[in-house]
């Protein structure tokens, strides 16, 4: 009987040995894959930063783009674009010279032409 329970508990003491070795490598297997995730965030996160800076840039620079002295220095060099003179520039009457009783919103252009 002696033999018998010598070698129930070699089978048992080889599993229980077998089941930690694997335990143990499969720890170090997720340990390692934490590792490179670890990693791997690390650079989507400076990633994200530069993109976040680069998004910064871009809106002051369009931002720039519509200042009326930036839509000037582009129409006088790219469009060459210049001032009008004075024999170019035609006066409109204001809405507000107009009497109230003339000019109503359903009116229209008719209520400034008429006198």
């Amino acid at each position: 009987m002696t033999l018998k329970r010598a070698r129930v508990f070699l089978i048992h003491w080889t599993l229980a040995v077998v089941a930690c070795g694997l335990a143990f490598v499969v720890h170090l297997a997720m340990r390692g894959r934490t590792v490179a995730l670890g990693y791997e965030l690390g650079k989507a996160r400076q990633e994200q930063a530069r993109l976040r800076e680069v998004k910064r840039v871009h809106e002051l620079e369009a931002a720039s783009y519509k200042t009326p002295q930036r839509v000037e220095i582009v129409a006088r060099t790219l469009l060459g674009m210049e001032p009008p003179g004075p024999d170019r520039i035609v006066p409109i009457r204001a809405q507000a010279a107009l009497p109230a009783s003339k000019a109503t919103p359903e009116e229209g252009p008719q209520a400034k032409a008429d006198p």
